[in-house]
């Protein structure tokens, strides 16, 4: 096996057995299957497979579905080795085995080596592998994680305070590199909530320009969990992506106080630039609340205006139409669109195809699909063999599938699982063989075409230590063929850019410091 090889089928799911098609297998009772391609190079059927000999208590047999992966020296494989072992009750193992692939280089090993050493009461260990990188900021939130149990908050708050200067913030994400000002600001009023100095924190996150990250607020949630419902309700007033009113409308039907949540979103459906968010939210909201027929009115007056018709909103109120049992109403909706706007494009047409279905109009539904122009396309493969396949008409999706089998093939393969034809199944994915792209060797430059410097790591192309990583049975033979020269990417490469995918482990182990090196622009 190769690791480089593994990471990238395993990242990008192609040329391999997918999570979701292993769970089907065993589902229909082919654990047989599973068995066999975990020891034949798929990474998904050996750890789901590893996982149940665990749980059946083989755990012997689970270390040696893993150690062949293992012993690549890839990163995900000792992770999974790790956490089994770990929920076995046996941490010290574990920390053993992270331990040295962070010496070895590796940029992810040495937060998921200082976590678990802090989730088993070496919090002050932990601390104090990560304070040297607290530029990183997937370490320092680390650092910030595991400072309260080392009793270190305070120090942890001069780190982050050395960071936080007093004229400047970050007006792009590419502004400051390393540990941005926004981002200290954000952990240390996170060390202040948890002393119990709310006022301090929100105070804090009052002076960021920056407050969401990844469709949450912050100090919104601060508040919510702190009962400031006044302040959380000024606040969504002027917070104008809307993510403060989404989290006090949720505060508020947590409640039960729906009337109120219904207002917060109808208000913020007004002011917020995400209105079509926040009404999609609204419709959410009265569904569940039984009030489907007012969700669909929520729903039209936001498709009905010019421009307002886009798939997604189209796809949320047809998927209402056809939950309230009105799939003909929804098709009506859908004809007067295409009446208004003349063609139907696929992003469209597609929508019409569950709707059909649930009126009993498969057959109508399908020849439609096959006579839209856009019809015998790849992307419109999948959509009409799930029509078909809805209908019991499995063997019918597979031919409408075959002719699309390169962009289609997991489809394409649960299908095949359906009907019985594993090893049908199993060629059509392994049709795909991807190779990971070749790491760029030239110099960081700022003309096109861009490229970043290559980071070498002295220390990490010697040979690992096995002798402190085997000792006893429990790992005994399970890093054979482990080489250490792993230095910096996910999968075994020997080179790999600085401040990618939280690798904040190379100050350490090499003399460039974090931050100091060029990356991609």
């Amino acid at each position: 096996m190769d690791a480089a090889d593994l990471d990238y089928r395993a990242r990008t799911q192609s040329g391999c057995i997918p999570p979701h098609l292993v769970s089907r297998l065993l589902e229909l009772g082919h654990a047989e299957k599973v068995e066999f391609w975990a020891s034949h190079g798929e990474w998904f059927c050996a750890r789901e497979w590893a996982q149940l000999l665990g749980e059946q208590g083989r755990r012997a047999e689970a270390l040696e579905t893993l150690a062949p992966y293992l012993a690549t020296g890839w990163w995900t494989a000792t992770r999974t080795t790790a956490e089994l072992l770990e929920s076995w009750g046996r941490a010290d193992e574990a920390i053993v085995l992270t331990r040295a692939r962070m010496e070895a280089g590796h940029p992810l090993a040495l937060e998921y080596c200082a976590r678990l050493l802090a989730r088993h009461g070496r919090s002050d260990e932990a601390f104090t592998l990560l304070q040297p990188y607290i530029d990183d900021w997937s370490l320092a939130a680390a650092l910030v994680d595991v400072a309260e149990g080392a009793g270190r908050d305070e120090e942890a708050v001069a780190l982050l305070a050395d960071r936080i200067p007093d004229e400047h913030r970050c007006d792009t994400p590419w502004c400051c590199r390393g540990l941005d000002p926004d981002t200290a600001i954000g952990l240390l009023a996170t060390i202040r909530e948890r002393q119990g100095c709310i006022d301090e924190a929100i105070a804090l996150l009052r002076t960021r320009d920056a407050i969401s990250v990844n469709g949450r607020d912050q100090l919104a949630d601060l508040l919510a969990r702190h009962d400031r419902t006044g302040e959380l309700r000024a606040y969504a007033v002027t917070e104008k992506l809307g993510y403060a009113a989404q989290r006090l409308a949720e505060l508020l039907e947590e409640r039960g106080d729906v009337e109120g949540a219904i207002a917060v979103y109808r208000q913020a459906g007004d002011s917020s630039v995400r209105q079509g968010n926040m009404t999609v939210q609204l419709a959410h909201l009265l569904a569940r609340r039984g009030r489907g027929d007012k969700a669909i009115e929520v729903m039209r007056a936001l498709a009905d205006p010019p421009g307002g018709a886009e798939d997604w909103i189209l796809h949320v109120l047809c998927t209402l139409y056809t939950d309230q049992g009105r799939p003909e109403d929804g098709l009506t909706c859908l004809d007067a669109l295409k009446k208004r706007r003349g063609e139907e494009e696929w992003d469209l047409f597609w929508i019409r195809l569950p709707l059909m279905a649930a009126c009993g109009r498969v057959d109508e539904a399908f020849e439609r699909a096959r006579a839209h122009r856009e019809g015998g396309t790849s992307y419109a493969a999948p959509h009409i063999a799930e029509l078909l396949a809805g209908a019991g008409r499995t063997e019918e999706a597979v031919a409408v599938l075959r002719p699309h089998a390169p962009a289609n093939s997991h489809e394409l393969a649960g299908y095949l699982i359906d009907l019985g034809h594993v090893e049908d199944a199993v060629t059509v994915l392994h049709q795909d063989k991807p190779r990971p792209p070749q790491p760029p060797t030239t110099a960081w430059s700022e003309n096109p075409p861009f490229r970043r410097s290559v980071w070498r790591n002295p220390r990490a192309v010697r040979p690992v230590n096995l002798d402190r990583v085997t000792s006893g049975p429990a790992l005994s033979g399970l890093l054979d063929g482990m080489t250490g020269i792993e230095t910096g990417g996910p999968a075994g490469c020997r080179s790999a850019p600085p401040l990618l995918s939280g690798d904040g482990v190379n100050a350490q182990l090499g003399s460039n410091p974090v931050g100091g090196v060029g990356t991609a622009s």
